[in-house]
């Protein structure tokens, strides 16, 4: 069995993965989550916040053969942590899985990627702090665009736990070099996809192995939608 790491995305927390967590537990496996800078119990001030501190984060986490499964925006800190963990003899990936995430493009920042999609589905719904250090979701736009297709009370629990979303990391360019290029990978589509274009999404995985790529019929949010579902889906993953 696996130890399973999973890293949140934009505005989320560890507590995203509230109902996955025990769907991997029930499967056999080790599964925990993190809060990066600046989201959930996090308190570093988001001004402090950068693409390398948020890989640390996922890095400081890491077990001996750990597979890290990254959402949305968290597919660019966990690429960076595949070259960070080089050298460190008792942290390794065994796997990334790139969950409707960022797939990132050498030399490219998320905010790069962003503007490349074919539509920007997100656009209407982002607020930008005052100092625009930070970006939050508009509330009346949240279940739209995260949990059109989450089970009843999934708002409430979701709303008062987003956070807003440090800019710099998202406009730093990402370099990939070795340990990204040796970390096997796979990729989980999610075709009803509100935040990600699901066609960008074939786009940035376009050169992959099909046996990588995996699709799911949901939404940006699969942890909520169907726990039991990615869960399995994980599992066969790994197992394979």
């Amino acid at each position: 069995m696996s130890d399973i790491l999973l890293v949140h995305g934009s505005c989320h927390g560890a507590w995203c993965w509230r109902d996955l967590e025990p769907a991997l537990t029930a499967l056999g496996h080790t599964a925990r989550s993190i809060d990066m800078p600046s989201h959930g119990a996090d308190p570093t001030p988001p001004e402090q916040v950068t693409l390398d501190s948020c890989a640390q984060s996922v890095v400081d986490a890491l077990g001996r053969d750990t597979v890290v499964v990254g959402h949305s925006w968290g597919g660019f800190p966990i690429s960076r942590a595949a070259d960070m963990a080089l050298g460190f003899r008792r942290r390794k990936i065994a796997r990334l899985i790139y969950l409707c995430a960022y797939a990132p493009w050498d030399g490219h920042s998320l905010a790069d990627m962003r503007r490349a999609a074919p539509r920007q589905p997100l656009k209407h719904a982002i607020v930008k702090s005052a100092d625009s250090i930070s970006f939050g979701i508009d509330p009346a736009y949240v279940r739209d665009v995260f949990y059109h297709d989450c089970p009843a009370g999934t708002l409430e629990y979701a709303l008062p736990r987003l956070s807003h979303q440090p800019i710099k990391p998202q406009e730093t360019p990402v370099a990939l070099g070795p340990g990204h290029a040796a970390a096997p990978k796979s990729y989980i589509r999610c075709n009803d996809d509100r935040t990600i274009p699901s066609e960008f999404q074939i786009t940035m995985t376009k050169d992959w192995p099909a046996s990588d790529i995996f699709e799911m019929s949901t939404g940006h949010s699969p942890f909520f939608a169907d726990p039991a579902g990615l869960a399995t889906l994980i599992d066969r993953i790994v197992r394979a």
